[in-house]
């Protein structure tokens, strides 16, 4: 199966046929939204982000540009380009919307909306030392290979868990993130 996929080929594999809906919040769940970042080219990936040590909540893993979404934000499309251009610089002229992946309930009390995206080429970044230790890639092939990603199993409070990780030389990708790829992942192998 060969890896490369054009901007093309995304758009009919990922561009969501119906309109999206506003997420569905239970009592006391926080509605956030990440900017999944496809970027294009001769070396395909996804857009991702180490998040900084000293962050009150989640710090150091890793992460899609995203969070909150504020009062002032017309849309869950319009929090994640808001919160990509706050932590890692991303120009929204540079990202093609495509529609949304399901929510993502965590256990630390959010609902997180996947905003589906295809970043143009020519783009650039710059991390917000505050929030972004690191950005970085993961390979558009490791999503489309069917041995990934893997399952983890540790205690956590007293009971075992089970959870995905991502396959990277350097950074460790597990949590809300793994589960969220792993959701466009079956989405891009199913379709293809």
């Amino acid at each position: 199966m060969t890896h490369q996929l054009d901007a093309d080929a995304l758009r009919r594999l990922l561009r969501n046929p119906d309109p999206a809906s506003e997420p569905d919040l239970p009592d006391g769940l926080i509605p956030a939204a990440v900017l999944v970042g496809i970027v294009t080219g001769p070396a395909p990936g996804v857009l991702l982000t180490k998040r900084t040590a000293h962050l009150r909540a989640h710090s150091g893993q890793v992460s899609f540009p995203g969070g909150r979404i504020d009062a002032s934000d017309a849309s869950p499309e319009a929090a994640s380009l808001r919160e990509a251009r706050e932590e890692v610089g991303l120009d929204p002229a540079h990202v093609e919307l495509l529609g949304r992946l399901p929510d993502h309930r965590t256990s630390s009390g959010f609902v997180i909306t996947p905003v589906l995206g295809i970043l143009a080429p020519g783009f650039a970044t710059a991390a917000s030392a505050e929030e972004v230790d690191a950005i970085f890639l993961l390979p558009l092939s490791v999503l489309l290979d069917p041995s990934a990603p893997v399952q983890h199993r540790a205690e956590f409070a007293g009971a075992f868990r089970e959870y995905w990780v991502w396959p990277h030389p350097e950074f460790y990708i597990w949590g809300a993130t793994a589960r969220i790829l792993l959701h466009l992942a079956e989405r891009l192998r199913s379709n293809r």
